[in-house]
């Protein structure tokens, strides 16, 4: 079954972020704790590692665009 990954709140304070870098591709299988992107804030630059296994699908969020954090 997909998940659907959502822009994670990597902190208590963010509304939103921007992809920076995609470390994965579409069709890459992918580990739980193994790097996705990296995840642009007001303040910082964080990596976003995966929570769940299996295989990427589609890439709903482009490098550069803002989305905002699920809450």
């Amino acid at each position: 079954m997909a998940e659907i990954v959502r822009m994670p709140k990597l902190s208590d304070t963010m509304t939103e972020g921007v992809v920076a870098e995609w470390h994965k591709k579409v069709g890459d299988t992918i580990e739980s704790g193994e790097l996705l992107a990296e995840i642009e804030t007001d303040k910082a630059t964080m990596e976003f590692e995966s929570f769940q296994e299996g295989v990427l699908l589609h890439i709903g969020c482009l490098l550069y665009t803002s989305d905002a954090a699920d809450e």
